[in-house]
């Protein structure tokens, strides 16, 4: 039970808007954090993580401890006590330390019976705000399991103002944790960098990296359906598919965006469409980009060579990119989300480019707690799709 003085401290874990891929929810903690569920075996890799490989992976921040809370409307939210420490578990470190001080609103006299209303009601606005045309029937916080991504004839809903994939995991997730746990038992989540929170409109691509899927834990049944999967999609082909992806279209202000559904259905052909339609802003082919994203792949797949014992099964890869240039009249979103997106102090759009690895609830390597199976030398599967992925991209920037 988490007593009164902890949930006045509480901090309100909203959806992540730029999520675009994955099936676990990613929350927002502040504007410079992210956190998602604690699996053991990432924990493990981000606590042993090599040096090498630190500049390629979201910054690990700590634990922190999360509950559920249900107020009178049956409205479900999750909120985060930084004021009690997992046992056994690094602390915040000191730039975390006061990242919930954004939430000073939830003054100190709430409860944090009322500090739910409260962000029920913010939260609620700022989808119903965002949403277009008929998205907007669908985001009332109630976490129905529909897809957000589908209009009423199951065709994919492409423009956005916001990704809604984030909301649609927040939803699931939200309603698995109801159905399993009792309300307030508490829950270990990782905190993590935010590795967007620089960008104005961030571009992401989510790529599912390597031949391989399943980790070295999972189920026969398990097993047998992601290999299904990597024979029917890209990753088989080319080492390398989409999961998800954002596009800021400077033309019209507002995001394209595909989900994980469309990524395995394509081609290699369609494969390499899509990475032309990610690096196009609507008005032309953002070559200003191109160059340093091949520049940072190739330093990275110098880093995975050098990995030996490691296996980063499901793992994905971010690419991200701004999506606003400069000396551009670029349309802007709607008012209400510029505080998502629009930012102070740019710099050039050739230091606005990252590249980062994510997702390592399967990844194993040599002394890892939750190790299962050691493998010697790097991870071939991966080192394919990399280069694959950089091959496709140099040749768009060559006009081929």
């Amino acid at each position: 039970m988490v007593g009164q003085s902890e949930g006045r401290r509480a901090v309100l874990l909203e959806p992540f808007v730029h999520q675009v891929g994955g099936h676990m929810s990613m929350m927002k903690y502040d504007e410079h954090t992210v956190c998602k569920p604690l699996v053991s075996q990432e924990l493990s890799f981000y606590e042993s993580l090599p040096l090498a490989m630190r500049q390629f992976t979201p910054q690990y921040k700590g634990v922190v401890l999360v509950h559920l809370k249900k107020d009178s409307l049956g409205n479900l939210t999750l909120l985060a006590s930084p004021s009690l420490q997992p046992e056994g578990c690094g602390r915040l470190d000191n730039a975390s330390s006061d990242i919930w001080h954004k939430y000073k609103w939830a003054a100190s006299t709430s409860s944090s019976t009322e500090l739910v209303k409260r962000c029920h009601t913010q939260l609620t606005k700022t989808f119903k705000d965002s949403c277009p045309g008929k998205m907007r029937r669908r985001t009332d916080l109630q976490y129905c399991t529909d897809s957000l991504l589908e209009d009423a004839n199951r065709n994919q809903t492409e423009k956005n103002s916001y990704n809604p994939w984030g909301l649609h995991c927040h939803r699931q997730h939200l309603n698995r944790m109801s159905s399993k746990y009792n309300e307030n038992k508490l829950h270990q989540f990782l905190l993590l960098e935010n590795v967007v929170s620089k960008y104005n409109y961030p571009c992401i691509l989510d790529l599912k990296m390597g031949t391989r899927q399943h980790g070295d834990d999972a189920s026969e049944e398990k097993k047998a359906r992601h290999i299904k999967k990597c024979e029917q999609s890209t990753s088989a082909s080319l080492g390398v598919r989409i999961c998800g992806m954002q596009v800021y279209q400077a033309d019209a202000g507002h995001f394209l965006c595909k989900d994980k559904y469309y990524g395995r259905k394509l081609s290699p052909e369609g494969f390499r469409q899509t990475l032309h339609q990610f690096l196009c802003n609507g008005n032309h082919l953002r070559t200003d980009v191109l160059e340093p994203i091949i520049l940072k792949l190739r330093a990275l797949l110098s880093v995975i060579k050098k990995q030996s014992s490691y296996r980063f099964y499901s793992s994905s890869l971010l690419i991200i990119y701004d999506g606003l240039e400069h000396k551009e009249n670029a349309a802007p979103l709607d008012n209400h989300l510029q505080g998502h997106f629009q930012k102070t102090n740019c710099t050039t759009s050739h230091s606005r480019v990252d590249v980062r690895m994510i997702d390592f609830a399967h990844t194993t390597f040599k002394g890892s707690k939750c190790n299962h199976t050691t493998y010697d030398g790097p991870d071939h599967g991966y080192i394919f799709g990399l280069e694959n992925l950089i091959k496709i991209l140099q040749n768009i920037l060559e006009g081929k």
